[in-house]
């Protein structure tokens, strides 16, 4: 606000009109974000900044080429560590910037190696790890596109992602710790590289042990006569980058692809979401400096697995110049102090997790502070589902008084949260302070009418320029319209439910579709229900989210039409279970698996979850769903005797 004041001529009195600016001149916003960061000094003046403000279709800054790997490394502080790792499965490791950039120096000569070029799509089936970002980073710095889903996705998940990519070179690890639980990973290794037939190469990471790796690079885990690519090891393929020095760049459009994030895939295969280098850049910059408050005598954390977008996120604190702390482990082993007790060894200033983490240590009556010394620590992170009051209250007793808590919301399909949180304002118990920077936030009425005080559409009206610059494959954007702009045309619909007061503060009430959302890991119902309706046993299928308003506990609750003949038995029920853990991951294993005769649909086919979902929240079946759209209405009766029993009504 000082440097706008001073180089731009003009002043604001406070941070709500600061952010009306942001939105209604989006031009001279983010034109000072390009100008206030120094990115004009390195890649030239931004020239027009908004050619173009339809949505879809805005276009950002097509006068500047830019590399988002070229600005992580720039700046970063020449003593200390920059990057500090901490694993269940190794010893821990740290990097300097010097030995960051020599990693991605090598990393970067290795893909040119293997004929990795501008546009192909690289794949990394790797955990939380430096080898992972120093992959990222030399990805981007040839304008390659990168792609990751951690290591704990099973084979499907992995297949219906990247099979639309066709990735020319993958990378994996054999495996990982969670906890004190071995997981082997290269009989997925070897199926997820047979299903994808584009594959010229693939690089493994040795993990979990040196033995499997082995055995993945000798092509033992694969079926005799598959087609197997060229595989190495990561040492083998670093060693084609030895002696390479020389870490240059290629400057690319500002919508060029960085990497590929996914949607949940709740109505077919998981969206292919395309990040552009421009985009990502400035709002990583934004969010994290001027929200989060960043700089280089920080240390950031977010516990993230790499198939979750804070991942992203997290990554991108080198953009501040601040140091980030990365962690490969299970937060609850061996019990939930393990990662207090990591911000206190790794100086973490910064601590992200997500809200059924923070209720879980309320639950279990821990007092980090107690625990571990956290005087450091002067920033937390809330992200992956609303924190309530109860939530908050906790942090400030048990955690520390002096740090600023910001809970924030948005999504993969932004790869940013933009209703969060700020320096300059106060924090509400259950409340998220404020709308971003530069982010349009609304919430509408049916009509598509702005409302406040009511709850409503969590909308944008205005673009960002982290918006997607498309789904890859969707030559003529059909299918990303679809997805956010059919509601409400011109306007970005999110899919949450959002209550804006007077006072500008935001409380989110959860997804208005119908996706699963289990400690921070999205998954849609299509993919769910792929791996459950495979089984010979089941019929049909229907799944829902359960969130429990209190903050506690959250279910998922799976109905199965079971096949003529077959009952819903303890056996079905593990089975099920099994499958879903092996297909998909370990936290979509239902809580509860209930036989049901049918499965309630529209006159179209489409399943109905959230009609369900709020059926058995306690809404009356003909307040939850139209039943003159059904084909079936009938089925709602045997959802709302369930849930009468549940509630106990």
């Amino acid at each position: 606000m000082t440097w706008l004041a001073q180089e731009r001529g003009r002043s604001f009195d406070d941070y709500h009109s600061l952010w009306r600016w942001s939105v209604d001149d989006l031009s001279g916003f983010w034109g000072s974000i390009w100008d206030y960061f120094g990115l004009a000094e390195r890649f030239g003046e931004a020239g027009t900044v908004l050619a173009s403000d339809a949505m879809p279709g805005a276009r950002w800054f097509p006068d500047v080429r830019l590399n988002y790997a070229e600005q992580m490394l720039a700046d970063l502080p020449e003593t200390g560590p920059v990057v500090i790792a901490r694993s269940q499965t190794r010893p821990g490791t740290e990097l300097t910037a010097a030995e960051l950039r020599a990693a991605v120096a090598r990393a970067r000569a290795g893909l040119e190696r293997l004929g990795v070029g501008r546009g192909d799509r690289v794949a990394a089936y790797l955990p939380n790890i430096p080898e992972t970002l120093i992959l990222l980073l030399a990805t981007a710095s040839l304008g390659a596109v990168f792609s990751s889903c951690a290591p704990e996705f099973g084979t499907r998940s992995v297949v219906d992602r990247w099979s639309q990519i066709e990735p020319s070179v993958l990378f994996v690890v054999d495996g990982y710790r969670y906890g004190s639980k071995a997981v082997d990973r290269t009989g997925e290794v070897a199926q997820i590289q047979e299903a994808l037939p584009g594959l010229r190469h693939m690089v493994v990471v040795p993990y979990l042990s040196a033995e499997r790796a082995a055995h993945l690079v000798a092509g033992g885990a694969s079926r005799p006569g598959a087609r197997q690519p060229e595989t190495s090891t990561w040492n083998e393929f670093l060693a084609a980058g030895d002696g390479a020095t020389n870490l240059s760049f290629e400057r690319v459009p500002f919508d060029h692809p960085l990497y590929i994030l996914y949607s949940s895939g709740t109505t077919g295969l998981p969206k292919p979401i395309v990040h552009g280098h421009g985009g990502i850049l400035l709002e990583h910059l934004k969010t994290l400096a001027l929200h989060f408050d960043l700089g280089p005598a920080d240390r950031f954390f977010w516990f993230s697995t790499t198939g979750w977008m804070m991942w992203n996120k997290l990554v991108s604190g080198l953009l501040t110049n601040s140091a980030i702390v990365l962690v490969d482990a299970n937060p609850a082993d061996p019990d939930l102090t393990v990662l207090w007790r990591l911000a206190e060894e790794t100086g973490m200033t910064f601590f992200g997790t997500s809200a059924p983490f923070l209720m879980a240590c309320r639950k279990a009556s821990l007092q980090p502070r107690k625990t571990a010394d956290l005087s450091r620590l002067r920033g937390l992170g809330s992200t992956g589902s609303p924190l309530p009051a109860e939530g908050f209250e906790w942090v400030y007793e048990e955690v520390s008084r002096e740090l600023l808590l910001q809970s924030f919301s948005g999504g993969t399909d932004l790869c940013t949260g933009f209703v969060g949180g700020s320096p300059l304002l106060p924090v509400y118990a259950g409340e998220l302070s404020c709308p971003c920077l530069g982010a349009a936030v609304a919430a509408y009425d049916p009509a598509g009418k702005p409302v406040v005080g009511e709850l409503g559409e969590l909308v944008l009206e205005r673009p960002m320029p982290s918006m997607p610059v498309g789904f890859w494959g969707d030559a003529d954007g059909s299918r990303y319209r679809a997805a956010y702009f059919a509601h409400f045309p011109g306007v970005w619909r999110h899919g949450d439910w959002v209550k804006i007061s007077e006072r500008g503060t935001c409380v989110i009430t959860g997804r208005s579709d119908a996706t699963l959302n289990r400690g921070g890991v999205r998954m849609g119902t299509a993919e769910f229900y792929s791996v459950v309706e495979a089984l010979p046993e089941v019929v049909d299928s229907l799944v829902v989210h359960l969130d429990d308003p209190e903050g506690g506990v959250e279910e998922l609750v799976l109905f199965v039409v079971p096949a003529e003949g077959v009952e819903v038995d303890d056996s079905l029920r593990e089975r099920i279970a099994s499958e879903l853990r092996r297909n998909l991951s370990p936290r979509h294993v239902p809580d509860e698996i209930v036989a049901v005769s049918a499965v309630p649909r529209t006159l179209s086919g489409k399943k109905l979850e959230v009609p369900v979902k709020r059926i058995l929240s306690g809404q009356r079946s003909e307040e939850a769903a139209s039943t003159g759209a059904l084909a079936n209405p009938a089925s709602l009766q045997e959802y709302e005797s369930f849930a009468r029993s549940r509630l106990g009504k």
